[in-house]
C-alpha cells in the first residue's frame, strides 16, 4: 500500500459513489501507521467534490496543510474546481490563486480553464474574459475545454452575442465545435430570451453532422417553461423521446417545474413518479424544485415536509437547497422562518454566495424592507461578492413594495443609462415594478424595450402589462392590444392572464363576462383560484348584484379554494356603503366563525361608512363593543379605529 496505489483506490471509490469508504480507508491506514502522500489527499479532494461533498474536499485541504503535506498544482487545481462549483466569492478564489504562486507553483491551462469555469456561478463574464486573455500572455494556446468553458459562462451570463463571437474565434482557430459547444451557446440563447435563435442553432447542429442530445433537448425544454410556451415545451419532449432520446433528470426536473408553476400538482405528482420508471432518481435539483415550487404557491407545511423528505431519504442540504428554502418561505411570507434557515445555514459552515444574498433580498422585497435591502447590498459588495441582474430586481421590488418610487426611479436610469448592465430579467421586474405602483408611462417605456432589443417577453411580463390596462385601460384597446400579441407569440395563456382579464371586464358595463371566463378555465387547463372567484364577488358586489354574488361565494367549498379576508372584506364593503350595516357585521361575525380573521381593512370600511353617513356615535359604539365581536382583537387595533374616526370625523363637511 504506496502513495501511487492508495491515490488509485481512492480515486476508483470516488467514481463509484462509495467515497465514505474512501475516507475511512485513508484514517484507517493512518491509524495503522501508513503514511499518505499528497497524491492520496489529492484524489480524496476530487473524489469528494465528483459526489457534491464540497465542504468536506475543503476540510481535507485544511488537514493536509495542517499536518504540513505540500499541495500540488493539481491539488490547487482541484480545490478551485471545488470553489468554483460552490459558488464562493471572486476574491476567495483569486487569493487562492496568489497562495498557490507564493509556493512557486505556477498555473498551467488546466488552472487557467478552471478560473474561467469558476465565473459561472456569479456571471463573471467580464473577469472571464480577463482570464482568457492572460492565457495567451502566459505563452498557452486555448483548448476546446477553453472556449467551451467560455462560453459557459457567456450561456449563464445570458450574454449570446458574445458567445457567438467565441463560437467563431474557436472555428477560425482550428477547433471543431463539438455538442458540449453548441449546448453551452443554446443555453445563452435560451437565457436571453431568444427561443428562435436556439432553435436554429439546433437546426445547424444537425446540418453539422451534430446529434442534439439529452442536454441540447432539455435546454431547450426549459426556455419554452420559462417562457410559458407550454405547448412548446411538450412539443420539444415527445420529439425528444420519438428521435430515442433517453429524458435524464434534468428533463424531468423542468416538466416538474413546469407544472408546479402552473398549479398543476397531479401532473407534477406523475412526473415524479415517472422518475423512478425510467431508472432515475431524484437528485437535488429535483427536492429544491420541489420546495421551490410549493414555496411560491405559498404552501409553507409542504415545504416544510418535502424538506423532511429529503433528508430521510439521505439528502444533506447543501447551499443550493438553503438558497430555495430561504426562497421558498418567503414566498410563502414565513420571513421568520426564512431567516432562521439563513441562520441555520451559517451554523453549518456553509458561507453565503451570490444566489444566498439574491434570495435573502428577495425575501426582504416582498415585505417592501427596502432599508434592510441596501444594507444586504452593502454587505455583498463588502465580502467581494459581485452582484447581479436578480439582486437588482429583487432591490427594485424592495422600493415597490415600500413604496419608496423616487429610489425606484434612479435605480432605473442607472439601468437605462447603462451604469447598471441592462438585462432581460432587469427589463421584465421593470415592466413588473412599475404595473405595481400604477406608473403606466414608465411601464410602457420598459415593454417598449424588449422590442427594441428583439427580446421576446415572458409571460410574467406580458400579464403585468394586461393587469396595468385592464387597471387603467378599462374601455380602451389596450388590453386586447396586448391578447392579440400574446396569441401571435404563441404564448400559453396562465392563471395570471385570465385573473386580469376577469378584473378588466369587473371594472366595466360587460362585467358579467367575468363570471363566463371563470367557467371557461377549467376546459383550457387552467384551475380557478381564490382570487379569480374574488374578482367575479366583486363584479356582481360592485354592481349590488349580491345575490349572484353570494351565489359565487357558496361555490367556493371543496374542491373550491376556500374564501379569504378578501372575499369577506368585499361583502363587508359593499354593505356598509348601502348602509347595511348588521348584515355587514353579520358577515365579519361568520368568516371568524369560519376561522379567517379580519383584517385593517374589514374595520376601516365599517367605520368610514359611519363617517361618511355622519354616524359617529354608531362609529364609536361599534369600536367600544368589538371585543364582543372579535375576542382576538387587540387594544391596539381599537385605539387605531378610534383614532381613524376622529380623523375621519373631522373631514366630513357640516
Amino acid at each position: 500500500m504506496n502513495g501511487p496505489v492508495i491515490a488509485v483506490i481512492v480515486t476508483l471509490l470516488g467514481k463509484t459513489g462509495r467515497v465514505s469508504h474512501a475516507a475511512s480507508l485513508l484514517h484507517d491506514l493512518e491509524t495503522d501507521g501508513v503514511e499518505v502522500d499528497v497524491y492520496g489527499y489529492t484524489s480524496l479532494i476530487t473524489a469528494y467534490a465528483n459526489n457534491r461533498k464540497y465542504r468536506d474536499a475543503l476540510k481535507v485541504f485544511g488537514k493536509m496543510k495542517e499536518e504540513g503535506c505540500e499541495p500540488t498544482l493539481i491539488t490547487y487545481n482541484a480545490i478551485l474546481n471545488v470553489y468554483g462549483k460552490m459558488g464562493v466569492p471572486w476574491t476567495k478564489i483569486i487569493a487562492l490563486v496568489e497562495d498557490m504562486k507564493c509556493r512557486g507553483l505556477v498555473p498551467d491551462l488546466c488552472t487557467y480553464n478552471t478560473l474561467i469555469s469558476c465565473c459561472r456561478a456569479g456571471s463573471l463574464h467580464e473577469e472571464a474574459l480577463d482570464i482568457f486573455q492572460e492565457i495567451k500572455v502566459a505563452g498557452f494556446t486555448p483548448d476546446v475545454v477553453t472556449y467551451n468553458v467560455l462560453l459557459d459562462v457567456y450561456g449563464k451570463s445570458r450574454r449570446p452575442k458574445e458567445a457567438m463571437e467565441v463560437l467563431k474565434q474557436m472555428e477560425i482557430n482550428g477547433f471543431r465545435p463539438s455538442g458540449v459547444t453548441y449546448n453551452s451557446l443554446m443555453s445563452a440563447y435560451v437565457r436571453g430570451g431568444l427561443l428562435e435563435d436556439a432553435l436554429e442553432l439546433k437546426r445547424k447542429m444537425v446540418v453539422k453532422g451534430i446529434k442534439p442530445d439529452v442536454y441540447t433537448y432539455t435546454t431547450l425544454l426549459s426556455g419554452f417553461v420559462k417562457a410559458g410556451k407550454d405547448e412548446l415545451a411538450m412539443e420539444v419532449f415527445e420529439e425528444m423521446r420519438e428521435v430515442g432520446c433517453k429524458p435524464n433528470i434534468c428533463t424531468f426536473n423542468a416538466l416538474i417545474k413546469m407544472y408546479g408553476d402552473r398549479g398543476k400538482f397531479e401532473e407534477m405528482e406523475r412526473v415524479f413518479k415517472e422518475i423512478k420508471v425510467c431508472k432515475c432518481s431524484p437528485d437535488i435539483v429535483t427536492w429544491n424544485t420541489l420546495l421551490a415550487v410549493f414555496g411560491q404557491n405559498g404552501m409553507d407545511s409542504e415545504v416544510s415536509g418535502v424538506f423532511e423528505e429529503m433528508e430521510r431519504a439521505g439528502f444533506v442540504p447543501e447551499r443550493d437547497t438553503f438558497n430555495t428554502l430561504i426562497s421558498a418561505y418567503g414566498r410563502c411570507g414565513s420571513f421568520d422562518q426564512a431567516m432562521t434557515v439563513y441562520k441555520r445555514m451559517l451554523e453549518a459552515g456553509v458561507s453565503p454566495d451570490l444566489s444566498t444574498y439574491n434570495a435573502v433580498l428577495a425575501t426582504l422585497a416582498r415585505g417592501g424592507l427596502w432599508e434592510q435591502s441596501e444594507k444586504v447590498l452593502a454587505e455583498m459588495k463588502d465580502g467581494g461578492c459581485k452582484p447581479n441582474e436578480a439582486t437588482y430586481s429583487s432591490l427594485l421590488h424592495a422600493y415597490a413594495n415600500g413604496r419608496e418610487v423616487e429610489r425606484m426611479n434612479a435605480l432605473a436610469e442607472e439601468i437605462y443609462s447603462g451604469r447598471i448592465k441592462m438585462h432581460a430579467v432587469l427589463l421584465s421586474t421593470l415592466v413588473l415594478v412599475n404595473s405595481k405602483v400604477d406608473l403606466v408611462v414608465q411601464t410602457e417605456h420598459a415593454f417598449l424595450e424588449f422590442k427594441k432589443r428583439g427580446i421576446l417577453p415572458d409571460i410574467t411580463t406580458v400579464n403585468a402589462m394586461l393587469s396595468i390596462y385592464g387597471r387603467k385601460n378599462k374601455k380602451g384597446p389596450k388590453v386586447y392590444e396586448i391578447l392579440n400579441y400574446m396569441y401571435e407569440s404563441g404564448l400559453t395563456l396562465s392563471l395570471t392572464t385570465y385573473n386580469s382579464l376577469m378584473y378588466k371586464y369587473s371594472c366595466t358595463e360587460n362585467f358579467q363576462k367575468s363570471e363566463q371566463i371563470l367557467r371557461e378555465m377549467p376546459d383550457k387547463g387552467i384551475e380557478p383560484d381564490v382570487i379569480s372567484y374574488n374578482v367575479v364577488i366583486y363584479a356582481y358586489c360592485r354592481n349590488r348584484m349580491m345575490e349572484e354574488a353570494k351565489r359565487i361565494f357558496e361555490e367556493m367549498k371543496d374542491p373550491a379554494p376556500a374564501p379569504d379576508v378578501v372575499t369577506y372584506n368585499t361583502f363587508i364593503a359593499t354593505y356598509a356603503a348601502d348602509s347595511m350595516f348588521v348584515e355587514a357585521i353579520d358577515v365579519v361575525r361568520h368568516m371568524i366563525k369560519q376561522g379567517c380573521w379580519p383584517n385593517q381593512n374589514t374595520y376601516n370600511s365599517i367605520v368610514d361608512w359611519y363617517c361618511k353617513l355622519k354616524l359617529r356615535d354608531e362609529a364609536w359604539k361599534f369600536v367600544q363593543d368589538l371585543g364582543n365581536l372579535d375576542p382576538h382583537v387587540a387594544e391596539d387595533e381599537k385605539s387605531r379605529l378610534l383614532e381613524r374616526i376622529a380623523k375621519k370625523w373631522s373631514q366630513v363637511k357640516p
